[in-house]
């Protein structure tokens, strides 16, 4: 059993940074991908970025690419998301999962345990 929790999400203006982090209880978290999605109002959940289980391969929406930056700690059992130049348009409640494989894709189906979520709202 894995248990996720998110954190660092709030109420920023546009242009402004959050990190976020996913604490990860047991002791599998290392031999696995995870990954980083948002849900926005009226939306479908969409990937946003997701990390091997190393952290040697990384992967990003278009929409965050050269904004958003994926990175883990294995020895802290912990992934974050850090967040730059943020726009209105990212806010969403944002969730950390992880995948079956070591390397991920973006289907959500491959993705068997996920956080509760964190709600990050840019103000223009």
């Amino acid at each position: 059993q894995v248990q996720l929790v998110e954190s660092g999400g709030g109420l920023v203006q546009a242009g402004g940074s959050l990190r976020l982090s996913c604490a990860a209880s047991g002791r599998t978290f290392s031999s696995y991908a995870m990954g980083w999605f948002r849900q926005a109002p009226g939306k479908e959940r969409e990937d946003v970025a997701r990390i091997s289980w190393t952290g040697a391969i990384t992967h990003y929406a278009d929409s965050v690419k050269g904004r958003f930056t994926i990175s883990r700690d294995n020895a802290k059992n912990t992934v974050y998301l850090r967040m730059n130049s943020l726009k209105p348009e990212d806010t969403a409640v944002y969730y950390c999962a992880k995948s079956r494989g070591t390397v991920a894709t973006g289907r959500i189906n491959e993705y068997d345990y996920w956080g509760q979520g964190t709600q990050v709202t840019v103000s223009s």
